[in-house]
């Protein structure tokens, strides 16, 4: 038996040293391309926004693709998330010129990493509150819930009764961002690290949620997606388990959300829309719903599709005196839809279903060795 399980084991250890290999080489590219590319290069914009909307569809994925929760207020976490960022990530004095209109409620001034935390803290505290009687929904019931919420949330931020803790409709700015990690050396050389800030705390706060995927609350969280009577028939508290998806969820959305603030280097209420919740919904069901790496890899796509690669198409191309017909502001989002139609129908299950990274490369050695032994 021991013979025979071994070889599985070697190749499961191969796949997950070559993923950390893939992983650790791309963290290496990313800061060897920002020290050699300018800061300018829409590649770079491309990876920050990347990382950000990786996050938030990993956490989206924990709810809806790990719990089978069919949520869609990620939007409305997002907004706390980078708000609470914003107020708490400002000095004393920017406080003075952000809140021109409003005598600013607030006077604590945190770093950075405390600000991250306390945002995705804020969220899941409200992810609690709401969940105690909207987790009581399903299905389509229970995404109209949270969608409203997102809707309502967006409302009262934007309140002018509430200026003096959210500037009422007006933006919020001024706040440590991505930028202000680049480190200016002795010899006078700029050390860039603004790309490659994103991409460590997406990193890290999506290796958390791998890590409890795998962990006995994770196979909760499957079981309970995969049939609720007997999951509950097993032991499993489903109305724990899914305040505790549900929260866990709306934490790193509000972690996204901090990112995307830091990203935009402003903020504003009316920009956390329905549609980015939508935007975040393609990305897990382009990935694969239930794929952490489906999620990740998908955001990155979706990004450089519709903010980089496509972008010529909004605007007049000529061909020597003959001119392009079609091509005009706008055709960009056409074509893409297309593009997503077509994925769509020919991946029904996204490109990665339900596996991950390490799930492909055994099984892409798993068919070169049986090829081997036929030959």
């Amino acid at each position: 038996m021991q013979k025979t399980l071994a070889p599985d084991r070697r190749r499961a250890d191969a796949a997950t040293w070559i993923t950390a290999a893939i992983i650790a080489a791309v963290y290496v590219a990313v800061f060897v391309l920002e020290q050699v590319l300018p800061a300018t290069s829409m590649l770079f914009t491309v990876l920050k926004k990347g990382a950000t909307y990786a996050l938030v569809a990993v956490s989206m994925n924990l709810l809806n693709g790990f719990t089978g929760l069919f949520s869609l207020g990620q939007a409305g976490f997002m907004l706390i998330g980078g708000y609470t960022y914003a107020i708490f990530s400002l000095s004393n004095e920017a406080r003075e010129t952000v809140y021109q209109y409003f005598d600013c409620a607030i006077g604590v001034t945190l770093g950075v990493v405390p600000s991250l935390i306390l945002a995705g803290l804020m969220a899941a505290l409200f992810a609690f509150l709401i969940g105690l009687p909207v987790l009581r929904l399903k299905s389509d019931y229970l995404a109209i819930a949270t969608l409203g919420f997102a809707e309502i949330i967006r409302a009262v931020f934007q309140w002018q009764k509430l200026g003096p803790v959210t500037n009422g409709s007006n933006m919020l700015k001024d706040y440590p961002t991505f930028n202000d990690f680049n480190i200016t050396l002795a010899s006078g050389r700029t050390l860039y690290l603004s790309t490659l800030i994103p991409f460590v705390i997406a990193g890290v706060c999506i290796a958390i949620v791998v890590l409890l995927i795998n962990s006995s609350y994770g196979r909760a969280f499957k079981a309970i997606r995969d049939d609720e009577v007997a999951a509950e028939a097993m032991g499993i508290n489903l109305a724990r388990h899914k305040q505790l998806a549900f929260c866990i969820s709306s934490f790193f959305a509000g972690v996204g959300g901090a990112m995307l603030a830091m990203y935009s280097n402003t903020i504003q209420a009316k920009a956390f829309t329905s549609a980015m919740t939508y935007e975040i919904l393609l990305i897990v069901v382009i990935g694969g719903i239930g794929s952490i790496s489906g999620s990740c890899v998908a955001s990155f796509l979706f990004v450089a599709c519709s903010e980089w690669w496509l972008r010529f198409l909004d605007q007049e191309q000529f061909i020597g005196a003959w001119q392009v017909p079609l091509l005009r502001n706008g055709f960009r989002l056409v074509v893409f839809s297309i593009i997503i139609m077509v994925v769509v129908l020919f991946y029904r299950q996204g490109m990665f279903g339900m596996r991950e990274l390490p799930d492909i490369l055994r099984g892409k050695r798993g068919r070169r060795q049986r090829k081997g032994a036929v030959k």
